[in-house]
């Protein structure tokens, strides 16, 4: 397992980042790596966001320093979403298959967490998000298939996507992680606009299924003085809870949107107008 930390930030400090300490501090550039666990612990809401990427071997997720703990979900919660080949996870004495785009919610408590992929050939690519819970619930499955499904935006805005709620209040019980997947379609390229921030929890955007020349244009910072990062395929970001968090792709894609804190309400957001930003 491999594992760095990231601190808080103010966001008038933020105004004097150029990109290179932009890049340092929100950009996760690497997330998956034949047989390693990759994981980033930010103290934004002591939220962890990583993948594991078993090949060869099984992977068993560790406690990583940070978190001072004799197991890694002794005081926190878990949402996976594989984005690569079928896998298995196996958590404690369950065995769960998983399949592309499926989801997996594990609540605190459960000691052992074991990857596996079925196809070296075609590994599972499992994306992680974790955060601090206070109380344990089941561990659960959630597909595309049953979960809450929302259409938004349009071809001539170049915004039409779907969003697939997959391990938020509205369909399973956790504490404050909630996780979802947005997939573009054809000939759009814009997410998250019109915009929005919400002051009571903060995000991480995961972008994936992004060919191999293209890349995401993301936008953070406060609407009046915005910032931009360059994004690749199967790259995070982390947002603040101060920031703006939408992006513009070279192509249409997929992302990954998981948020924590106070507040389990999709809708909680405080929107700006298209119009407005700087």
């Amino acid at each position: 397992m491999k594992y760095d930390t990231r601190y808080g930030n103010h966001p008038e400090d933020v105004k004097s980042y150029d990109t290179e300490r932009l890049r340092k501090e929100f950009l996760i550039e690497r997330i998956f790596e034949e047989d390693q666990i990759h994981l980033t612990y930010t103290h934004h809401d002591r939220y962890i966001a990583g993948g594991a990427m078993p090949v060869q071997d099984s992977l068993s997720l560790q406690a990583i320093d940070p978190l001072k703990s004799s197991y890694f979900l002794e005081r926190r919660e878990m949402g996976i979403i594989n984005v690569g080949g079928d896998g298995v996870i196996e958590v404690n004495d369950q065995v769960i298959e998983m399949g592309h785009k499926e989801a997996l919610y594990i609540g605190k408590g459960n000691e052992q967490v074991l990857f596996k992929s079925l196809d070296p050939k075609n590994p599972a690519k499992f994306y992680i998000n974790s955060t601090p819970a206070h109380q344990k619930y089941p561990v659960q499955k959630v597909t595309k298939d049953n979960c809450p499904t929302v259409e938004l935006g349009s071809r001539e805005a170049s915004n039409h996507r779907t969003i697939h709620k997959l391990l938020v209040n509205s369909t399973i019980l956790t504490c404050q992680l909630q996780m979802g997947m947005t997939e573009l379609k054809n000939g759009s390229v814009w997410n998250t606009m019109p915009g929005h921030v919400h002051d009571r929890r903060m995000e991480v955007y995961f972008y994936f299924d992004l060919p191999e020349e293209q890349a995401v244009c993301h936008f953070m910072g406060q609407p009046q003085e915005s910032r931009h990062l360059w994004m690749h395929n199967e790259q995070a970001v982390i947002s603040p809870a101060w920031s703006m968090h939408s992006g513009a792709g070279t192509s249409n894609y997929t992302f990954i949107w998981g948020m924590a804190g106070e507040n389990l309400d999709y809708d909680d957001m405080d929107k700006f107008a298209i119009k407005d930003l700087r």
